[in-house]
């Protein structure tokens, strides 16, 4: 199995993060793509703002309508800060015959060298760089050093997505309109939730 993993986190989680999700899936050939909320990003110094449960909960909204996606709470389930290599370790161990494929933005590479254990992460998984239409090309040099040989990145080009989630909870706050930014669905739980208010 093919198997791109998704890390962040989702709050909530909007079409950008679908969009690039897709592109990965249709661009490197994925079998499965799993979606996989932090507990605590290490380089992120607040939390999220909404609840673990209640980010697992869009998630699963958001990707219903696609079998080949899932919501993995490992990260969650294992609390603390969340670590990309303790996360891919314990992926390979459990899926010994799977090919893991991590998703990365190419805004997030810069912080690659902050990483813990960088060359173990990309001796675990296949890099997956998104490249936004109008952003400058990656320079994958640097993190080709990093990687094993067989697992060299690969830049997959994604259509530009003007959101994000500190866009998403500003609207709600402000009681603007997520039409088009979220799926409906998430959109509505949201408003049922009276989260990011």
């Amino acid at each position: 199995m093919r198997l791109g993993i998704f890390g962040g986190s989702f709050d909530p989680v909007h079409n950008g993060h679908l969009t690039l999700a897709r592109a990965c899936q249709q661009q490197a050939v994925l079998d499965e793509v799993w979606f996989v909320p932090t507990a605590i990003q290490p380089l992120k110094h607040r939390g999220p703002k909404a609840t673990n449960n209640d980010r697992v909960e869009m998630l699963k909204l958001a990707i219903d309508d696609q079998p080949s996606w899932r919501v993995c709470t490992i990260e969650i389930d294992r609390g603390g800060p969340s670590y990309t290599v303790n996360t891919l370790r314990q992926l390979r161990e459990e899926l010994p015959e799977a090919q893991l494929f991590f998703m990365i933005g190419s805004d997030a590479q810069r912080d690659i060298p902050r990483w813990k254990e960088p060359d173990v992460i990309f001796s675990l998984a296949t890099p997956l760089i998104v490249h936004r239409a109008g952003e400058a090309t990656p320079d994958l040099h640097a993190l080709a050093s990093l990687c094993t040989e067989g697992m060299q990145p690969q830049v997959v080009e994604m259509q530009p997505a003007d959101v994000s989630s500190t866009e998403i909870r500003r609207r709600v706050a402000a009681r603007e309109t997520l039409e088009g930014l979220v799926p409906s669905s998430v959109a509505a739980y949201i408003a049922e939730r009276e989260l990011y208010i």
